[in-house]
């Protein structure tokens, strides 16, 4: 595991915003365990206390769980799977919104370029997005 950490945000945070983009993506998948808090501080190079705490904020979202002495899995619950990838869709719409907002560019003039731009880019990737 990877994680490209930012001098702006918390490491803890980084490292719960990447299990939610993996969670989202579907490289995580439900009911797979997670490496212990001691195995991803030595993967990420980071504090094991830095790990614990994300791992805390996680359990709290309900976003992993923890049975008695067993690894931490990814959830199942399906609600809370949908939340994740909702909340950062909203988050890359909210960030696309104000960076654009001071051009006042009418909307359909904005949504016809940005569904040219995904379509275009998902070709070049080989994905099947639908319109």
């Amino acid at each position: 595991m990877k994680v490209k950490f930012n001098n702006r945000d918390p490491v803890y945070v980084q490292v719960v915003r990447h299990f939610k983009e993996q969670i989202a993506t579907g490289m995580l998948e439900p009911g797979q365990e997670v490496p212990s808090r001691r195995e991803l501080a030595g993967q990420l190079k980071i504090n094991p206390n830095t790990v614990q705490r994300s791992y805390k904020e996680m359990e709290e979202q309900g976003l992993i769980f923890t049975e008695k002495n067993s690894p931490s899995k990814i959830t199942r619950d399906e609600d809370v799977l949908h939340r994740v990838r909702e909340e950062l869709i909203l988050e890359a719409v909210d960030t696309f919104v104000t960076s654009v907002s001071s051009i006042n560019v009418p909307v359909d003039e904005l949504l016809e370029l940005v569904k040219e731009k995904y379509s275009r880019r998902n070709k070049e990737e080989g994905g099947n997005v639908n319109d």
